[in-house]
């Protein structure tokens, strides 16, 4: 996949997650969690374990890269499910992956 086509796809996937509810604030116990055979999921290519992916497949490498530890991420430091506004409705384990993931600045 190109490198535009992928960011077009990956800004859309996460500026619809942005504007779907942006009165309230994502609690992760009101949402189910995200399940890895999700059509969102698997297009995103998101695990609940981060450490199974193998590091050289991903396309922004970091020595340690999960949910928790991701710019898009919300909610609690801590928690084990976590919102994610790329998953709209759905909860992330805090130590999952996806493609989208991005460092905190």
């Amino acid at each position: 996949m190109s490198t535009r086509r992928q960011f077009m796809k990956l800004s859309a996937a996460a500026a619809a997650g942005c504007m779907l509810q942006p009165s309230r604030e994502a609690l992760a116990g009101d949402m189910p969690k995200l399940a890895e055979d999700d059509p969102t999921a698997v297009a995103m290519k998101y695990v609940h374990d981060a450490s199974k992916v193998d590091p050289a497949s991903r396309t922004n490498p970091a020595p340690e890269q999960n949910c928790a530890n991701c710019a898009l991420i919300q909610g609690a430091d801590g928690d084990e499910w976590r919102p994610c506004p790329i998953f709209p409705g759905k909860a992330v384990a805090a130590a999952g992956w996806c493609s989208v993931w991005a460092p905190k600045a």
